[in-house]
């Protein structure tokens, strides 16, 4: 597969700039505009941005309401390109191309299912699609335009996949925008909790409202957006609180309706699948005690590079004040074993290996 002649990028928020630096890792010429001229100068120092003329491929990195504002200018630009989208809600690009200059023979709706929760180009990473899904919801798009649009999606090391825009606008309505609103709706709560409680917070807390410190800008037109494949799932989620807040204001012991409840979100999580795709996998937990200094993270990982042992997952536990924090390490069963014996032959804290 020959790679592409040269891409121009209109909009130099993440994903638009961390689609740039991953091109030019590849040495594919990039050219990055926006309206920004300060966001524009940063991604295309970042990218090493050239000014390009008839790009092989013009990427609109910017929000889907903003797409009328631009679409008649690249076509005049770039009238032989093929032209793709990286919106959240896919049925709205599609009307909207209909309803331009642009055939959609020189179009395809697309979706990066990577992201994260700041914005910006400063925040802008290379690898940032790698081992990730990237929807393609062709509708009249021609076999050109499909091939040069997996052509970029595989460069960037992510995976394309073909769906129809309905269905995608359903599905990420589950999997990415109802996490996110309950994400803020927790988030919300914690306004009113005292910070001597948030002090306390663990990882279980940090990892749930994580997302909620996305951008309220880019969430509210996405939301708005797919608002009639959400309300649904709403719908749904509110029964469920409302049956489980009955439960908790009934006389008697409640405790096994209880412990459904909670057997039915694991039951639930355990459907999501591993990495790339693949089948979910168990890990061993590696537990490891370290002093609260610098490098003492970096060493642990330079020891597993050493002994060739991937690490799948981290969580890190370190309470204020204190001077060791826990450090536990996801690994193969193998990799577990392995990097334990290591790091105890080099003096380590290491505590037993669980499942």
């Amino acid at each position: 597969m020959s790679s592409l002649s040269g891409v121009r990028i209109v909009g130099s928020g993440l994903i638009g700039t961390s689609i740039a630096l991953a091109l030019a890792k590849n040495s594919i010429p990039v050219d990055l505009v926006d309206s920004d001229a300060r966001s524009e100068n940063l991604a295309n120092d970042l990218a090493m941005g050239e000014k390009l003329v008839d790009p092989e491929l013009v990427i609109f990195a910017l929000p889907s309401q903003n797409l009328p504002m631009v679409i008649e200018r690249e076509f005049a630009l770039n009238p032989n390109s093929t032209f793709i989208d990286i919106g959240s809600v896919k049925t709205n690009p599609l009307v909207t191309i209909a309803a331009s200059r642009l055939p959609l023979a020189q179009f395809v709706a697309t979706h990066p299912m990577a992201g994260r929760e700041i914005g910006g180009p400063e925040s802008a990473r290379g690898d940032l699609f790698e081992g990730r899904s990237w929807v393609l919801t062709p509708q009249g798009s021609s076999p050109k335009s499909i091939e040069q649009t997996r052509k970029l999606v595989t460069l960037l090391g992510a995976t394309p996949v073909e769906m129809d825009p309905l269905e995608h606008d359903k599905a990420v309505a589950a999997i990415s925008h109802l996490p996110q609103i309950l994400s803020s709706l927790l988030g919300k709560q914690l306004q009113e909790f005292p910070d001597e409680w948030l002090a306390l917070a663990g990882q279980g807390l940090r990892d749930t409202v994580r997302i909620a410190g996305s951008d309220p800008n880019l969430w509210q037109e996405i939301i708005s957006m797919n608002r009639e494949k959400i309300a649904p799932l709403l719908h749904t989620l509110i029964d469920d609180l409302q049956s489980f807040e009955k439960l908790l204001n009934s006389d008697g012991d409640y405790s096994l309706e209880i412990g459904a409840f909670i057997e039915e979100g694991r039951v639930g999580r355990a459907k999501i699948p591993g990495k790339h795709g693949g089948k979910a996998r168990s890990y061993s937990y590696l537990p490891i005690v370290i002093a609260d200094a610098p490098g003492n993270l970096a060493a642990i990982f330079n020891m597993c590079a050493q002994i060739d042992v991937n690490v799948e997952d981290l969580s890190i536990e370190h309470s204020p004040g204190q001077l060791t924090g826990l450090i536990t390490l996801g690994l193969s069963e193998q990799g577990a074993e392995k990097l334990s014996q290591h790091l105890i032959a080099q003096g380590w804290n290491v505590h037993p290996v669980r499942k």
